[in-house]
């Protein structure tokens, strides 16, 4: 049936709902350039103020995903179920480092479809690209073989996956619509979903870190992305977890592949990565079907990353996808490395009580760790390393975090910025939290 995009957008504009059909054609029409990007704007504002059922936002999210390719494992004869993780990204971040691998070694095949940084946030792509040779954009043949013969393989998106969400969001991000729950839901899930899950864990962060402005809108999108997913056939479950402070204990691009590495090599890990590290596995590997129990989940968690297996498919993934085959070993030799680091010392003796931790993600872009334009190169050198953390008892003049610099001027304008990120009081006892809820699918309305 053809319908008429002015009539979606009147029905959407006065709160009626719209059927899978006219969804499905819309999108169809975004994908194929008959709808104009004034009615995509228009139509983006209408779901803005009026919202989306639950059956709108699985009918929104299978039209998207099926503007393009979606990934097919039947042919690979895998062993395990195919299985990810997403997160709404944070400062610090590099769970995905570690779980990707982690999964892997737990028995499951992982097509990990990542972004790059976004504000404050770092992003998983750039971080990777720290690595020679990495390639995040591999044609479906070797990313395949990747996922077949290392059991993950982090990637970008490709311009075969989703690509209707490319239009809408591009659109959206210069229409003030990002922030509505429907529209982000469609456009993480129409990717993920593109890559042929059998089941999916999200991470979505809460606090000052985050981006979602609010606990309340942190977790309606966790509950939607849960809905949504599972509604659509992959089940889905979610973790809200913290983001009022750095996450690991660096932020940067190259300073956190090391830190990853050490994470899967040593015992020398930072508690709040790992514990949400295995929280967020845990839930994936009982959603596959991998083990039965949580208690199940984080014993098998642990034996990979304890025995090093995980460590080893961290070291296949990096060789699969171009990067050198001795990079576990010898990441020293070939990470990039700034030529000037610098102390922030603690101006005070105390306790750290409070962490502007959006402060710290902004400190890592204006070294050059991340964007300011989208064409803008990144410094993969650069960053903060050693940063502590909330609750933490300083002395004064001791280390609050390590600057990572191209230049002199650069480090000491970090310095300051590192500094005043941080409130440093006397008697502050600051609550700290690493996981607040697990959200479950509640169907739909």
């Amino acid at each position: 049936m053809t319908y008429l995009p002015q009539e979606i957008i009147r029905r959407k504009r006065d709160g009626e709902t719209l059927s899978t059909d006219e969804l499905r054609f819309f999108v169809e029409g975004l994908n194929a350039g008959s709808i104009t990007e004034g009615q995509i704007a228009a139509f983006a504002m209408a779901v803005f103020f009026q919202g989306t059922t639950m059956n709108e936002r699985v009918a929104l999210t299978l039209a998207m995903r099926d503007s393009g390719e979606v990934m097919n494992w039947k042919s690979l004869t895998l062993d395990g179920p195919v299985i990810d993780k997403h997160s709404t990204g944070g400062v610090g971040d590099l769970v995905s480092l570690l779980l990707g691998p982690l999964l892997a070694a737990c028995g499951g095949y992982v097509p990990m479809i990542s972004g790059r940084g976004l504000g404050h946030t770092g992003g998983t792509l750039d971080k990777l690209e720290s690595i020679p040779g990495y390639n995040t954009a591999p044609d479906n043949v070797h990313f395949l073989r990747a996922v077949r013969e290392a059991g993950v393989a982090i990637i970008g998106q490709t311009s075969q996956l989703a690509p209707a969400d490319a239009r809408l969001y591009s659109i959206r991000d210069v229409t003030a619509t990002v922030e509505s729950i429907g529209l982000i839901t469609a456009s993480i899930l129409s990717k993920k979903l593109a890559a042929g899950l059998d089941s999916l864990v999200m991470d979505v962060k809460v606090g000052d870190g985050a981006f979602m402005p609010s606990y309340q809108s942190s977790k309606e999108l966790a509950q939607s992305i849960a809905d949504v997913a599972t509604g659509a056939g992959t089940p889905t479950t979610a973790l809200l977890t913290d983001m009022n402070q750095c996450l690991a204990n660096s932020a940067g691009n190259a300073v956190e592949i090391r830190e990853a590495v050490e994470f899967l090599t040593t015992s020398h890990r930072n508690q709040r990565l790992e514990t949400v590290t295995l929280a967020l596995g845990a839930e994936v590997l009982q959603t596959s079907g991998l083990t039965a129990s949580p208690e199940e989940a984080q014993e098998k968690l642990r034996r990979a990353l304890d025995t090093g297996k995980a460590a080893e498919v961290f070291g296949k993934m990096v060789c699969a996808l171009g990067g050198p085959s001795d990079f576990v070993e010898r990441i020293e030799t070939h990470l990039p490395s700034a030529p000037i680091t610098r102390p922030v010392l603690a101006p005070s003796t105390g306790v750290v009580g409070s962490i502007d931790t959006r402060s710290l993600g902004m400190t890592v872009v204006r070294l050059g760790g991340g964007r300011t334009s989208p064409e803008q190169p990144i410094d993969h050198a650069v960053g903060l390393t050693e940063v502590v953390g909330l609750g933490a008892e300083v002395t004064h003049n001791q280390h609050l975090a390590i600057v990572h610099a191209r230049t002199a001027d650069d480090a000491e304008r970090a310095a300051a910025n590192v500094e005043a990120s941080f409130g440093i009081a006397a008697d502050t006892t600051p609550e700290v939290r690493d996981l607040y809820e697990r959200i479950v699918p509640q169907g739909f309305s």
